[in-house]
């Protein structure tokens, strides 16, 4: 390793592409020469600035630099290399050159992690995903004492060391202290969820969120302000089922990367992310200079909430169209190209018009306004959203009810019962992939959606009374299909199709075109 002097030292770390923890060996010389200390293998500045950090972290700890020529490489050459999370792993290979670390010590880890300038470690973005990525190279993971929870998460069987300080972490390797395997840490959400049960009235919307539920189905709500459409789409988290341990961790990796594990503690109800509709295209999927996951992404396997929704811009809201579709957000740049995941259930509510629309509230611009309003959600969009209802307003006669039978409990139940049948199915058939009726298209969907013989007769002719679009069609049928999930029957028949095709918004439609 020109490694006959004691000059050289290295150690793996990981660079981060979308939610895909990259192998990264930091090799670090040192050689005769006029003193400098540089940093190649196309570092960014938080990367460049890391020198600064090394050098008053290896004071606190009471080693100093020596007055040679440092260099230090992050080998592959030609992959980004961005971020603080280097610095941990240039100082080790740098003591390990120094021979303050045996190389031994180290060699069977991956090091991440950010220095402060007293020696203490700080948390990084991203400990979950560079732990498995350290399990795929066969290696353990040196992390910060914060991010430890975190990284347990990769598996009983990856070696991990949390340490809070630099010099904790060389008394370790000395056999001075030893830093005790951090343990997993769960956190589940101590506020209640809000329950469908104190909605009032809106029996229509509580069956279509119901139904959005047990499909997974995009589900857009229009009506006048206070008919209750953001109360609605607040309840729909306490009708979903939750996470599956391996769904958490789906989750988890992408919450992970973006900062948002608070103390390393993965949660187990579904994301709900609500952006305001100043949003730009790249907070809702992502992006920036140092590309981030977006919205869409960290509603992964949840909800994500488009409160007026034509405010939004359009292009932003365009710019969904793709991952609703495939469930993957694709970030291209000149020299690399990031995927997220973003299998999410979109929820959105908006008013008839920019006057709001409400009873007794007549707009003096006429149809033509809620014509203008509406053209803001492009066509394609809407095509893409499987439920489209109206939410009318509330009457005083509704809110003076007695509160609903039925609450979030016993609809998620039916929920419940209703996405278990779908992955017996999708096991059945051998796509273990899918989880529900909204995830289903091609011939697979034609196969296990397949009306009987008056369903049939229904839906042909509302494909030509309608105009259906092949998009239009298999939507009808994934609705349909969920429906008879909820009835526990096989068979999709006539009544099933007839309540998907009444949440097609055709009432929308009409108004559009007049």
């Amino acid at each position: 390793m020109g490694r006959g002097t004691s000059m050289y030292g290295s150690i793996a770390t990981v660079a981060f592409v979308g939610v895909e923890a990259r192998p990264v060996e930091v090799q670090v010389r040192i050689s005769p020469g006029q003193q400098a200390f540089a940093i190649v293998g196309l570092p960014d500045k938080a990367v460049a600035e890391s020198r600064e950090r090394v050098r008053n972290a290896l004071h606190a700890v009471g080693l100093g630099l020596p007055y040679k020529h440092i260099t230090v490489n992050l080998a592959p050459a030609d992959l980004p290399k961005e971020g603080s999370h280097f610095d941990l792993a240039i100082v080790l290979a740098l003591m390990v050159a120094m021979e303050a670390i045996a190389p031994d010590a180290i060699e069977r880890y991956a090091a991440v992690g950010e220095l402060a300038l007293d020696g203490s470690i700080r948390p990084i973005p991203g400990a979950l995903p560079a732990a498995i990525g350290a399990n795929a190279m066969g290696k353990g993971l040196i992390c910060p004492a914060e991010c430890g929870p975190e990284a347990a998460w990769a598996g009983e069987d990856t070696d991990l060391l949390a340490a809070p300080h630099l010099l904790s972490l060389v008394n370790h390797f000395k056999g001075l202290q030893t830093l005790a395997r951090p343990k997993p840490a769960l956190a589940r959400n101590p506020a209640q969820l809000p329950d469908l049960r104190d909605v009032r009235g809106q029996e229509n919307a509580k069956r279509a969120l119901e139904v959005a539920a047990a499909g997974g189905h995009n589900f857009l709500m229009i009506g006048p302000p206070g008919s209750g459409k953001s109360m609605l789409a607040a309840r729909l988290p306490s009708l979903l089922p939750p996470l599956s341990p391996e769904e958490m961790l789906d989750v988890s990796m992408v919450h992970s990367l973006a900062g948002e594990l608070m103390g390393g503690k993965l949660c187990t109800e579904r994301p709900f992310r609500a952006p305001h509709h100043s949003a730009s295209m790249a907070a809702l999927v992502g992006g920036g200079t140092r590309p981030r996951p977006g919205e869409a992404s960290l509603a992964h396997l949840g909800v994500l909430f488009l409160d007026e929704l034509p405010e939004f811009q359009p292009a932003a809201l365009d710019a969904l169209r793709q991952p609703l579709e495939t469930g993957e957000l694709i970030i291209a740049r000149a020299n690399h190209r990031i995927a997220y995941p973003a299998r999410l259930q979109l929820v959105a509510a908006m008013n008839p018009c920019r006057c709001g629309g409400g009873p007794g509230m007549a707009c003096k611009r006429g149809p033509r306004c809620a014509a203008d309003y509406q053209g803001r959600v492009s066509g394609p969009l809407l095509d893409r959203i499987d439920l489209q209802i109206e939410v009318p307003a509330v009457s005083a006669a509704d809110l003076v009810l007695p509160p609903p039978k039925e609450g979030s409990a016993e609809i998620r139940a039916r929920v419940a019962a209703a996405r278990a049948r779908q992955r017996q199915r999708f096991e059945a058939h051998g796509a273990t992939g899918l989880r529900t009726n909204a995830e289903c298209a091609g011939h697979l969907l034609e196969k296990i959606a397949e009306p009987d013989e008056a369903g049939l007769a229904l839906i042909r002719q509302a494909a030509d009374t309608l105009r259906l679009s092949a998009r239009g069609f298999h939507r009808t049928l994934r609705v349909a299909r969920t429906l008879a999930d909820l009835d526990g029957v096989d068979t999709v028949g006539r009544a099933h199709i007839a309540e998907a095709l009444s949440y097609r918004g055709e009432t929308l439609r009409q108004e559009r075109v007049a």
